[in-house]
């Protein structure tokens, strides 16, 4: 097969995500024949850096071996088995180990198989929880240009209006609090949400957020004092903490998980992404034995949990995630990517004689910058498509350029992306 023909059958038969099929009229679709490490090779032998990490999920590169031989071993032994009412040996195990990596404040994990179910598992805990508790609550608090999936109830408690708006009919009723984009607006953020509260924190279940850094919505970084702060508001109001790590947890924010920059303990957290290295679908909500307390009673008195999914706590995807703490464990993930982060950020630096790059930042292992003053009304695509042309995968969001790239990228490998992304540059800077 060939790029020509895998873009043909793709096409007749694939609905794509976040796609607008026309496109694919001038812009060619990538078919990948397969990968290693950092790269991507389609079927006529071109190769790609892939510096998003397949969507974030990929940490350690592609078809990594010590994760292929743990999933290979699982394959022989245990493929999948229902979690209601059963258990396996690979998710007692990963259960331990998170709780134990977590540290003190979390005790008990509840798995789905996405990043959007386990958002959806966390707004339900936290209303039935209440609930249980004799007190109906039936709002949530978000932050403006938060994401936090496609789902219904991860789409109403996000604040994209590219994915939100279609379905607004549908959603539930949420409320939004700004958020301080830097330490001098922390003040007038706080001053919001205190009104806020005052006139609905007896009603609200949770305040939902993305500790640090926004993705989705822009690579929106933030101080964790607004955290601290909106997280002693909350509890004035009995009001639940989910913090939305899918994208920032393993390590993507400098340390392990983007809540231990912070000074308290959130009431759930979920986690997804990164938990198999891209390998297999994977998601779990991480609470505490108050909130697993609240629904354990008779049967009878239907206090009972009662969300489910056909392929919760897969062996499969638990045996990659066990072989992905093996690799953090064994490797030093995380202080090696502090001196890596340092490497990629003198880099990034760099971009700054450009006149179109605007609002470089960067946050452990996520690095972004802003096109600006370009005759494009989709500059960010047109970025992304000469990047293709230099061997790099750089998929924007808008108008917003960011780097994550799998935390095994060589210094070597580094330099090949930034000499790319400034040839680039200077191609639609003119």
């Amino acid at each position: 097969m060939n790029n020509l023909l895998a873009q043909k059958e793709d096409l007749k038969y694939i609905w794509h995500p976040c796609t607008q099929h026309k496109d694919h009229e001038r812009i060619p679709l990538i078919p990948i024949s397969h990968a290693n490490g950092v790269y991507l090779y389609d079927f006529d032998g071109n190769s790609y850096i892939d510096g998003i990490s397949s969507w974030w999920v990929n940490l350690f590169g592609h078809t990594h071996p010590y994760i292929n031989k743990k999933l290979s071993e699982q394959a022989q032994r245990l493929e999948h088995i229902l979690l209601a009412g059963f258990s396996h040996q690979g998710i007692i195990k990963y259960s331990k180990r998170l709780i134990q990596l977590l540290g003190k404040g979390f005790d008990k994990c509840f798995y789905a198989d996405n990043g959007s179910s386990a958002v959806e598992i966390a707004l339900k805990m936290s209303f039935h929880k209440h609930l249980n508790q004799n007190h109906k609550r039936t709002l949530f608090l978000s932050l403006e240009d938060s994401y936090h999936g496609e789902t219904l109830g991860a789409l109403s408690v996000g604040d994209v209006s590219l994915y939100k708006q279609t379905y607004e009919p549908l959603l539930l009723k949420t409320l939004t609090t700004p958020i301080p984009k830097t330490l001098q607006d922390l003040p007038s953020a706080i001053h919001h949400l205190e009104i806020l509260l005052q006139d609905y924190g007896n009603q609200i279940c949770a305040m939902i957020v993305e500790p640090l850094i926004q993705c989705a919505g822009g690579m929106n970084i933030y101080p964790k004092e607004f955290l601290n702060q909106a997280y002693r508001l909350c509890k004035q109001y009995q009001i639940d903490m989910i913090f939305d790590e899918i994208a920032t947890g393993f390590g993507r924010t400098g340390t392990m998980f983007a809540f231990q920059q912070c000074d308290f303990i959130p009431d759930f957290l979920c986690l997804s992404k990164g938990i198999t290295a891209g390998y297999l679908p994977l998601s779990v909500v991480v609470t505490h034995n108050e909130v697993y307390q609240a629904f354990y009673a008779p049967y009878e008195e239907q206090k009972a949990f009662l969300h489910s999914h056909s392929y919760t706590g897969s062996a499969l995807a638990i045996a990659c995630a066990n072989a992905c703490l093996d690799l953090f464990e064994e490797e030093n993930i995380i202080q090696k990517n502090q001196e890596k982060h340092k490497f990629i950020n003198t880099r990034l630096q760099e971009l700054e004689s450009f006149s179109c790059v605007q609002n470089i930042r960067s946050l452990g292992m996520i690095f972004a910058f802003d096109l600006v003053n370009l005759p494009f009304d989709r500059a960010g695509l047109q970025f992304y498509l000469l990047a293709l042309n230099e061997g790099l995968l750089l998929r924007p969001l808008g108008n917003t350029i960011y780097f994550m790239p799998p935390y095994i990228i060589s210094e070597s490998e580094i330099d090949f992306v930034f000499k790319g992304i400034k040839k680039v540059l200077k191609q639609i800077q003119g």
